[in-house]
């Protein structure tokens, strides 16, 4: 299966790129500067997929059988003052992928993002009614709403708060600040007030890989299991490396001055996932096994 992926330098791109060389899948891969870890079997081209031209051409060149569009601009409070950006990323960009489907008949697999809800409850399943908080939110219920209504053969992949290391890393993420952090001997503030599900990035790539040769359509939740506290998440990341704990002080989100609001809680049911995709994550301390094996730190 020819499979393009965007995004390949990012967390859940790298993770892909892996996976279906794994699978000895043909990866496209595509990302707005030069792939910054190896690519085993495949081509790499650069592209900006907020040029529709750009994408109009790679997408008629390559002729993949499905897209994964892990690109998307998600600082959420960046989105929150930058909007034009923000929608151009996650909205504008979206309408040329699908666009160039509906061309060449591709299935597109697009990510998003429990962001979408309020946060009034959780965990929640597919047919939750979204309400966003923020702006990053909005887009990318834009963002769906434009793949939803396109035509297409295509899968929405919803997640939460993935976690993870590859070679090159652009941002951190909530376990390797914490490990970092204590490493370091920093104290932290951690919110103890609200609720995610939170996603080994190897369990995302693998729930887009398994919506790919399933050809699932419509929305799927993919995450892990376990509902989970910001604080939750670094007390066991402490305890599993073996870290000071008590450099851990417990918060709650009324202390931090933010931009963009968040969701206080969210997560999500993924029986959908596992059901119709044979989706299974890893656990939190077998995902903080795996980044362990890596030797990255």
């Amino acid at each position: 299966m020819r499979i393009l992926v965007t995004g390949c330098n990012g967390l859940l791109g790298q993770k892909l790129i892996d996976l279906l060389a794994a699978k000895s899948d043909y990866v496209i891969a595509t990302a707005k500067s030069n792939l910054v870890v190896d690519l085993p079997k495949g081509e790499f081209h650069l592209l900006d997929i907020t040029d529709r031209l750009e994408v109009k051409k790679i997408v008629d060149q390559t002729k993949p059988d499905v897209i994964i569009n892990a690109a998307a601009m998600t600082q959420v409070d960046q989105c929150e003052t930058e909007r034009e950006k923000c929608w151009t990323n996650n909205v504008t960009a979206v309408e040329n992928i699908v666009e160039a489907c509906k061309r060449t008949q591709t299935h597109l697999i697009h990510l998003s993002t429990d962001f979408i809800f309020d946060g009034t409850h959780g965990p929640l399943d597919e047919e939750a009614k979204p309400h966003p908080l923020s702006y990053y939110g909005e887009s990318k219920l834009a963002a769906e709403a434009i793949v939803r209504s396109s035509n297409i053969s295509g899968t929405i992949i919803r997640t939460v708060l993935v976690y993870g290391i590859t070679k090159d890393m652009s941002r951190s993420n909530i376990v390797l600040w914490v490990k970092k952090s204590l490493e370091e001997g920093k104290t932290i503030n951690v919110v103890n007030d609200q609720w995610r599900t939170p996603t080994l990035a190897e369990d995302l790539a693998m729930g887009c890989y398994l919506a790919a040769i399933n050809r699932g359509t419509g929305v799927y939740h993919v995450s892990g299991e376990e509902m989970m506290t910001p604080y939750d998440i670094a007390m066991r990341t402490a305890d599993f490396f073996k870290l000071d704990k008590s450099l851990i002080h417990e918060t709650d989100s009324t202390k931090f001055k933010q931009p963009a609001a968040r969701p206080l809680k969210t997560g999500f049911i993924i029986t959908k996932a596992k059901t119709e995709l044979g989706y299974s994550p890893h656990s939190f301390e077998q995902g903080l096994a795996i980044i362990k094996s890596s030797f990255l730190f």
